[in-house]
């Protein structure tokens, strides 16, 4: 139903063609991990490798995704949005190939890393795309949106490559996303450019921009802060195959249907986004996002339910909450600049994963309570937020009245 209404819209009539597109560039990163997430516990039998070397899979894609991510918006900014595009989604085609054949662990990580070189450029400049194309409230709505349609990605991806180890191999996960990344490269080459107003700037002047931006304290003091939320839901991506797989016994196919719960979850956060902006208002749905994680942090780490549903049902809280606060956190941080917005959103999203690589990171080491390390970082990362944002000074209700003049702005 809200997808009629959100094509039948009439702000929404004359821009909604790319906005299908946006969603797939956008699903990039949770298409290229949690596809292959139920390969994970195969690939440590197959090869002999511990957790900690094979999760460098993981870590290394998104380490490789951040740095590339500050390339893509400059070149973006000078180039326009399609050429950056087109080179981005063919070397993750090519890179997707070449993990399809890999035959020992380092290859693995070598061309994951390269894929995630070229995967870097879709969600990056999707969000540069939408700030081009879409303004203030429509744009908030139409990041929730999008939010709705690609949590599908994470929902589907693990039990599709759960279908497909059954079927073929773990080799056809990486065929597969190659052809998902040929179809995002016919979409990108049919796009009009979206930039209407190149920027001039060479390489020095590129670090100069970003100079700028780490100078700019309400931008990256925003875009430090709402990365948090990252915490436990890149821990929760990194850890759920061992947790649900190899320590409480569950199957491939099962494992896939409870991350699907998860994913789900951020889906029905972003869609009750989309229902409660203009009633709620932006500050009253960060808040009560910031709250939810801290809540299914504290009922994961006191362990009040036994078994897979322990971590399956307070993850579903966090995520449903990291869904709802999401859209509007990230139109906040682009709202502080007015220039660059290729270099920002490419910062934006580069603090964001550089975090939930750490997150990875710490998750793959030997705890003896996984599930319990998650909730702490969820308690942690939510009870930093919602005290911080408490505490933020009245003046961001101005920022909110602007962006949503007819009502979503907060009343308090």
């Amino acid at each position: 139903m809200f997808m009629n209404e959100l094509f039948e819209s009439e702000n929404m009539t004359t821009n909604n063609r790319p906005f299908l597109l946006l969603a797939l560039l956008a699903a990039f990163p949770p298409l290229s991990t949690d596809m292959y997430l139920p390969a994970i516990p195969l690939l440590q039998k197959i090869w002999q490798q511990p957790l900690a070397i094979v999760n460098l899979t993981l870590v290394g894609f998104f380490v490789s995704y951040c740095f590339f991510l500050l390339i893509y918006g400059p070149l973006s900014d000078r180039f326009g949005r399609r050429p950056p595009l087109l080179v981005g989604i063919g070397i993750f085609i090519l890179a997707s190939l070449l993990c399809a054949v890999s035959d020992n662990v380092i290859t693995l990580i070598v061309f994951r890393v390269l894929q995630a070189a070229g995967a870097a450029s879709a969600s990056a400049l999707a969000l540069a795309i939408s700030k081009d194309v879409y303004n203030g409230f429509e744009r908030e709505r139409i990041l929730a949106y999008i939010g709705v349609i690609m949590a599908l990605a994470p929902m589907l991806a693990p039990i599709f490559g759960s279908w497909v180890m059954v079927w073929f191999s773990w080799r056809w996960i990486f065929v597969v996303q190659g052809a998902i990344g040929a179809i995002g490269w016919v979409g990108v080459w049919r796009m009009p450019e979206t930039l209407k107003t190149p920027s001039s700037t060479n390489a020095l002047q590129t670090a100069g921009i970003y100079l700028q931006l780490l100078g700019n304290r309400r931008y990256i003091g925003y875009a430090l802060m709402m990365s948090l939320v990252v915490l436990p839901h890149f821990a929760f991506i990194a850890g759920s195959a061992d947790i649900y797989i190899t320590r409480l016994g569950l199957s491939e196919q099962v494992f896939g249907y409870f991350f699907a719960l998860n994913a789900a979850a951020i889906m029905a956060g972003s869609f009750a986004c989309t229902r409660l902006l203009r009633r709620v208002g932006s500050r009253g749905l960060l808040t009560a996002g910031f709250a939810g994680i801290l809540i299914g942090g504290l009922g994961m780490f006191i362990r009040w339910l036994p078994g897979p549903w322990g971590l399956a049902l307070p993850m579903a809280v966090i995520s449903f909450s990291f869904g709802l606060s999401r859209p509007p956190s990230n139109n906040l941080v682009l709202e502080q600049v007015d220039r660059h917005a290729g270099a920002a959103s490419s910062l934006l999203i580069f603090i964001y994963f550089m975090l939930g690589a750490f997150s990875m990171w710490l998750i793959s080491l030997d705890w003896t309570d996984k599930i319990r390390t998650i909730g702490v970082l969820a308690t942690v990362a939510g009870s930093i937020l919602l005290g911080i944002w408490l505490l933020i000074p009245k003046i961001t209700d101005k920022k909110f009245s602007v962006l949503c003049p007819e009502g979503g702005g907060d009343t308090t």
